[in-house]
């Protein structure tokens, strides 16, 4: 592809953990022209004073206030809760060619008062929630191109809906049994984290918080319904781990019928036999984080217990990468028609 042919983009929100990654990935994407890097603070400086990683020659930071809109095709905004609807509401009708990839919560809940319980913010674009879809790649390749703004899902939730969404729609495990235990690094938390923990020990020690109102329940329950049309009952318990990235979920349920963990494992298989960063392990594997850190993989393994019924999948993502950054720029691709993995070997 030619530089006049590339895709043209902004990244807003660049220097925080996720935009970084963003940056990292982009910069490096055959496809893609980044023409904008924002942010509110460090105006003018080179975003390599603040990721190593990245040494093309690129935009110096500016406010998104002096972006040409017209020169632009694809919005990243990788930014605090309340800030992207503000921007696309300011800009989605005016500017009718420009499509927006969200990584904030702004476009991921469809009902603006649950958004408000659980995110104290008044949603600015309330008109704007029905023309968005959420967005875990694998869950969406149909009808992606129907939409201009993308809600990329949070980290949690994609590590427990891949496993999960495909079991509870063939009804293949006992509903009422299921117990989700997620354990992430504090990247997840963003550059501030230590603000929002502040536990003792911080950086030896694994932390339990939000166990019943953890703010990302409410977007597995709105998509748990919307793929089974039921409510699932489960509960959720988050923790935080003394690393800075990668999420391990386990989750623990009863299968329906007798089916055994080989069967569970054979659907699994069927149904991401075509997804390129789904991988499932061997029945019974031990798994970690290790693996996946600065990958978009999602590595799955599905475990017998001493229990004849009772079965344990262990989810593995990194959380910046197919929990955020990663999963945008898979998206982008499935978006623009691009080789699913381009820009993310």
């Amino acid at each position: 592809m030619s530089l006049k042919n590339k895709l043209k983009i902004a990244i807003i929100g660049a220097t925080g953990y996720t935009g970084l990654d963003l940056v990292y990935s982009l910069s490096k994407h055959p496809k893609v022209k980044i023409l904008y890097l924002c942010a509110t603070k460090n105006l003018g400086k080179k975003i390599s004073d603040f990721d190593s990683r990245i040494t093309k020659k690129l935009p110096k930071l500016t406010s998104s206030n002096k972006i040409n809109w017209n020169e632009l095709d694809l919005i990243f905004l990788s930014l605090p809760n309340g800030e992207a609807q503000k921007i696309v509401n300011n800009t989605f009708s005016k500017y009718k060619h420009l499509k927006f990839i969200d990584l904030s919560a702004d476009f991921r809940i469809n009902n603006p008062k649950i958004y408000f319980k659980n995110y104290k913010k008044k949603h600015k674009a309330r008109n704007l929630i029905s023309k968005s879809l959420y967005s875990i790649s694998e869950f969406v390749k149909k009808n992606i191109n129907d939409y201009r703004i993308i809600a990329n899902p949070g980290c949690y939730p994609t590590s427990i809906q891949i496993p999960l969404i495909p079991l509870l729609k063939k009804r293949l495990i006992n509903e009422d049994s299921i117990t989700i235990d997620s354990k992430s690094g504090y990247s997840g938390a963003g550059k501030n984290y230590k603000k929002k923990f502040t536990h003792k020990n911080f950086d030896q020690s694994a932390y339990a918080y939000g166990i019943k109102a953890h703010r990302h329940i409410c977007e597995i329950d709105q998509e748990f319904y919307k793929f089974t049309k039921r409510k699932i009952k489960y509960t959720f318990n988050p923790h935080l781990l003394p690393t800075f990235r990668g999420i391990l979920t386990s989750i623990y349920f009863k299968s329906k019928n007798k089916y055994s963990a080989f069967k569970i494992r054979k659907e699994l298989i069927k149904y991401y036999k075509n997804s390129k960063f789904i991988k499932i392990l061997k029945l019974n594997s031990q798994i970690g984080s290790g693996n996946v850190i600065n990958t978009n993989n999602c590595e799955i393994s599905i475990c017998e217990t001493r229990e004849k019924n009772k079965i344990v999948i262990f989810s593995a993502i990194d959380n910046l990468v197919k929990g955020a950054s990663g999963q945008a720029i898979q998206n982008m691709n499935i978006l623009y028609k691009f080789s699913e993995n381009l820009g993310l070997k």
